[in-house]
């Protein structure tokens, strides 16, 4: 498990009880033993299994945790999804974390696999930089557990070229050769909005071209023009309405800010007795 996450747990745990569990610590005896079960409310694909099991680690105590299922695969409403048992405080303190991250995490993983059943022919669903903030390493993950392909992890992965980096260069065909220049062996990538700009980044030495916010008539366009020079990342306004007709239009990737910054999280409880 990565040191990233394992921060994150820490620092959710103390966010949930800064100065104990005033609840637990004062109601269940020390050695109090209970067996508990995570239970599927509605339809999905889980994410975050692995998590789960770092989280009662950090926590503490005694305890057995076996999970039926791992992440990516696609879960039923009510199925028992796996079973923890030991000591009850343990249990306690590590159900809100564990669930939080759990459900968000099986959440994209869910959101993601219903853009990617939209589909047609090789073209991949890219996530985004649109992640809760110091979240982004279990929420890319999930994406990948959806049947998802994720873009650059952070600013400092690859040369993305936008509007703003252009207005201020002068324009995309300086902004490619400085990032040339500068970054050896870094992928670039150059975001354009018209087919001029379109025509300008397919004369540089970028390697990827987004096609931001444009009409499927457009992106056509762009896509015979380029006949698999470059590869194409489609981006702006893709949601599930649209997906299958750009992806048939023949771009490489369609990227999808919504798998991440406007999810909705997997109903998943933690019972202590099957329902």
């Amino acid at each position: 498990m990565k040191t990233e996450i394992i921060d994150i747990i820490t620092r959710a745990l103390k966010e949930d009880m800064p100065t104990g569990d005033i609840t637990t610590d004062n109601l269940i005896p020390d050695g109090h033993q209970s067996k508990a079960y995570f239970i599927a409310k509605e339809d999905g694909i889980i994410s975050g299994v692995e998590v789960v099991e770092e989280v009662f680690k950090a926590v503490g105590g005694r305890f057995s945790l076996s999970f039926d299922v791992k992440s990516g695969d696609q879960v039923k409403n009510k199925q028992l999804l796996g079973t923890v048992e030991g000591d009850t405080k343990t249990i306690l303190k590590a159900e809100r974390v564990s669930l939080n991250l759990l459900q968000r995490m099986s959440g994209i993983a869910t959101t993601t696999h219903t853009y990617v059943e939209k589909l047609q022919g090789n073209c991949k669903i890219l996530d985004t930089r649109k992640t809760t903030p110091n979240l982004r390493i279990l929420e890319k993950q999930a994406v990948k557990d959806g049947g998802g392909t994720n873009h650059r992890y952070c600013l400092s992965d690859m040369v993305m070229i936008k509007d703003n980096h252009i207005d201020a260069v002068g324009s995309i065909t300086q902004a490619v050769a400085l990032a040339k220049e500068k970054t050896k062996g870094v992928q670039i990538e150059v975001e354009v909005e018209t087919y001029e700009q379109f025509l300008e980044a397919l004369n540089t030495e970028c390697d990827i071209i987004m096609l931001d916010n444009m009409s499927n008539d457009l992106m056509l366009k762009c896509v015979l023009k380029n006949n698999h020079l470059k590869k194409l990342e489609a981006s702006g306004n893709m949601n599930l309405t649209r997906i299958e007709e750009v992806s048939k239009l023949g771009v490489d990737f369609i990227s999808v800010g919504a798998l991440t910054h406007s999810v909705k999280s997997l109903d998943i409880s933690l019972k202590f007795h099957k329902e």
